[in-house]
């Protein structure tokens, strides 16, 4: 499943807090999907078309961890990815995301796609 969506765009550790803030800020109620990939299991679709809270990361010196908010008044779900090592992003012929792709320590890659706006 994962592999479905072309990365575009790598983005640098030292702007993940940043750029999670802000994506965050534009896409609060966007709704999405959460794929993972795990060496040692299958593919495993987390959630489908629900709305998207909030993405938050925590710097190496603050726990090093992302976690990302689904609902839409409170949180109705939590998916944390521990120590993740590389965030790319794929965009549309417009220059919008429409997916953000997440690789972590022990192997595991995440792939969110948001829905059409």
């Amino acid at each position: 499943m994962i592999n479905k969506i072309d990365v575009t765009k790598s983005l640098p550790q030292e702007e993940w807090a940043a750029f999670f803030d802000q994506f965050s800020e534009y896409n609060t109620g966007r709704f999405i999907s959460i794929e993972i990939t795990d060496a040692e299991l299958r593919d495993e679709e987390l959630i489908q078309n629900d709305s998207l809270m909030a993405v938050i990361y925590d710097r190496l010196d603050k726990g090093h961890d992302l976690v990302i908010e689904i609902g839409k008044d409170q949180v109705n779900y939590a998916h944390m990815i521990d120590s993740p090592l590389e965030i790319s992003t794929g965009e549309n012929l417009y220059g919008e995301i429409i997916a953000i792709h997440i690789a972590d320590a022990v192997g595991t890659k995440t792939l969110v796609k948001l829905e059409a706006s």
